[in-house]
């Protein structure tokens, strides 16, 4: 047996439409076919591959706890391509982030949140002239 690749994140959300919105305006993901579960929610698509399952839960209810000590996820992430261009997007959109560069690794991160507050990470390639202080300044 062999693992391949990581499929995808499921993400329990009492806001939807918001969090469908940021993955497709932000992230550019797009939504997509779902099989027909008893629970609403929805796919959203990068390419072929579906990344981020999202579960609606109840506003009233709040997110409920899962497993002994709670949630435990603590962020997750993607490969991107153009990070001068991505940076500029989010700005746009007023999405605020945080740069991380890991030279050893041939790596920037960008750190940012969605409208759950779920921490996720997009990983570019460093480029030249990029300017890597967080948005907004701190």
């Amino acid at each position: 047996m062999a693992l391949k690749q990581l499929d995808h994140v499921n993400l329990r959300t009492g806001n939807l439409k918001a969090m469908i919105g940021f993955y497709e305006t932000v992230l550019g993901l797009r939504l997509g076919p779902r099989p027909p579960f008893a629970f609403d929610g929805a796919w959203l698509y990068c390419g072929a591959q579906a990344p981020v399952h999202l579960i609606a839960v109840p506003e009233s209810a709040g997110i409920p706890e899962a497993g002994p000590a709670g949630l435990q996820l603590e962020h997750f992430a993607f490969a991107g391509e153009g990070l001068v261009d991505f940076m500029a997007h989010l700005q746009r959109h007023g999405v605020a982030y945080r740069p991380a560069a890991l030279p050893e690794f041939g790596i920037v991160q960008i750190n940012l949140h969605d409208v759950d507050g779920n921490h996720l990470h997009i990983d570019f390639a460093p480029e030249d002239g990029a300017d890597l202080a967080p948005f907004p300044a701190t």
